[in-house]
């Protein structure tokens, strides 16, 4: 099976390189500084168990270098940055190949292939002027959710935080279990990361959304981790309010989850204290992630009409920072004030 890591950060390094490492023919797509450290020293993985003493190296190349055709594709990019790049990814794709989108938050293709009343509804926050529905064909797809905390140092090295849940769960659109799911547990658990191969892809995006669909924007705006938010009482009752939203929306559609606000918060609080992807990207002063993390819970919420006011009001704090960060080209990084 050809590999290609498209948007080889911290989840698409980590996986580019753990696949390198296991002898699999991958190739990693990365730019800027990102791309030259891996070409010039390889990749560094830094973590307790799954951390590598050596550096690994990779096979990388820059945006429109890739030479294609690919059996499966990984995106690692942030869902706001998948349409730019969708025609040339699809493009890459061979026959029947497979593109495995494994991005937080929910998807464009949330009322693909489902049955629901809602089937076909386009969520206007992930996918506003119908790019990604338009330009990646359905059958392409295959649903993902990533469970491995990580985080990128400095371009070329990227600590784990390797937790006991760490895997990644696969599914197809339509609930169906296919030998092509098969494939890719084949391809990826003998490098090191489990798969849940599953038969509700829509159920495992909502139960990590109770987690990052609330605690992500809550530490952009107090530059917090998720487990300070968690020990901080007056935090902890708004992160409680907010994860009952989301309950609420998810159940709006179909989806029972079998966890409550208070045991979401008590798992958040024994957790590594590393920062969310969110954070680093206020930190690094990068656009963020606010449309499929928040927004769409927000836009599931209003056809389903169930009010989110706490949701709401947080998504608009974290909407103004982000617009400081575009609009003001600026990074948000605390400075210490004493010794």
């Amino acid at each position: 099976m050809r590999i290609l890591v498209y948007g080889a950060g911290a989840v698409g390094g980590y996986v580019g390189g753990i696949l390198t490492a296991a002898g699999a023919d991958v190739t990693l797509v990365a730019r800027g500084a990102q791309h030259d450290a891996l070409k010039q020293r390889g990749l560094i993985l830094e973590g307790p168990k799954s951390g590598r003493p050596d550096p690994i190296r990779v096979r990388v190349c820059r945006p429109g270098e890739e030479k294609g055709p690919f059996d499966l594709v990984i995106v690692g990019l942030k869902s706001h940055q998948i349409a730019g790049a969708a025609a040339r990814i699809v493009s890459l794709l061979a026959k029947d190949g497979m593109m495995l989108l494994g991005q937080n938050g929910l998807p464009h293709w949330y009322f693909e292939k489902l049955d629901s009343p809602l089937r076909g509804s386009r969520l206007a926050s992930v996918d506003p002027d119908g790019t990604l529905s338009g330009t990646i064909p359905i059958e392409a797809i295959i649903g993902g959710v990533v469970l491995k905390p990580v985080d990128l140092v400095e371009p070329g090295r990227i600590r784990l935080a390797d937790q006991p849940t760490d895997r990644l769960v696969i599914g197809e659109l339509d609930n169906r279990i296919t030998p092509r799911l098969a494939a890719i547990k084949s391809a990826i658990e003998p490098a090191g990361w489990p798969v849940t191969v599953t038969d509700n892809i829509r159920a495992a995006k909502w139960r990590k959304l109770l987690s990052n669909g609330v605690f992500n924007p809550l530490a952009a705006i107090t530059q917090s981790t998720h487990r300070q938010i968690g020990d901080f009482e007056p935090t902890r009752r708004l992160a409680r309010v907010m994860i009952d939203e989301v309950l609420a929306v998810a159940t709006a559609v179909g989806i029972k989850l079998d966890m409550t606000a208070d045991q979401m918060i008590d798992d958040i609080r024994k957790r590594v204290g590393i920062l969310s992807s969110t954070l680093q990207d206020v930190r690094f002063g990068r656009e963020l992630e606010l449309g499929a993390l928040i927004q769409s819970i927000i836009d599931v919420g209003r056809l389903t009409r169930v009010a989110t006011p706490y949701l709401e009001v947080a998504s608009a704090c974290a909407a103004l920072l982000n617009r400081r960060i575009v609009d003001d080209g600026v990074a948000f990084s605390p400075t210490a004030v004493r010794k």
